[in-house]
């Protein structure tokens, strides 16, 4: 679709030649119009590891890691302050070994939760770069709608310009 050597045909594609200024026969190459699905993407790309570590926040971020640990918790307090009895005690309080297991814990799971935020920043780029590529189709057939039906493209922009900018007035006043 991007030709130099020769001015294009299609009234449309010559708008949209137009719209960057420079009226040179190039648009976008056409590997940019194929649509691909962002699922089977981000599933090409994760790992095992990255797999894993998003199933280590997804359940350290639910309700039953809450209750688990509550639960593990209020066992190793009484276990450790003889209520079970004397015997059992193998973490005198302070809990100095509960302290530091918590602690690495919490490093772990940071280190988790840091990699699953980097996965999903990894799938919100695919995602923008999807979102562009429909966009760019939209525009192109837009264009070419238009042109079949006789509608003046500078037209059409004066007024999408308006509604940006009235947009963007509206969201700064807080309205």
């Amino acid at each position: 679709m991007s030709r130099t050597d020769s001015p294009l045909s299609c009234p449309a594609c010559r708008v949209i030649d137009q719209a960057d200024g420079v009226e040179d026969g190039n648009l976008f190459k056409v590997e940019h119009y194929q649509t691909r699905d962002e699922r089977r993407l981000l599933d090409a790309l994760m790992r095992a590891q990255d797999r894993a570590a998003d199933r280590v926040t997804s359940f350290a971020g639910s309700l039953n890691f809450v209750y688990i640990h509550s639960v593990w918790f209020g066992i190793w307090i009484l276990l450790n302050i003889g209520i079970l009895g004397a015997s059992l005690k193998f973490d005198k309080f302070p809990f100095g070994l509960l302290t530091m297991i918590v602690s690495l814990e919490a490093i772990f799971l940071s280190t988790f939760v840091m990699v699953s935020q980097n996965r999903q920043a990894a799938r919100a780029d695919i995602r923008s770069e999807l979102d562009f590529e429909t966009n760019l189709r939209s525009e192109i057939w837009s264009v070419h709608i238009g042109q079949a039906l006789g509608v003046d493209p500078s037209h059409v922009e004066e007024v999408v310009r308006q509604a940006i900018a009235g947009s963007r007035a509206q969201l700064a006043s807080g309205s």
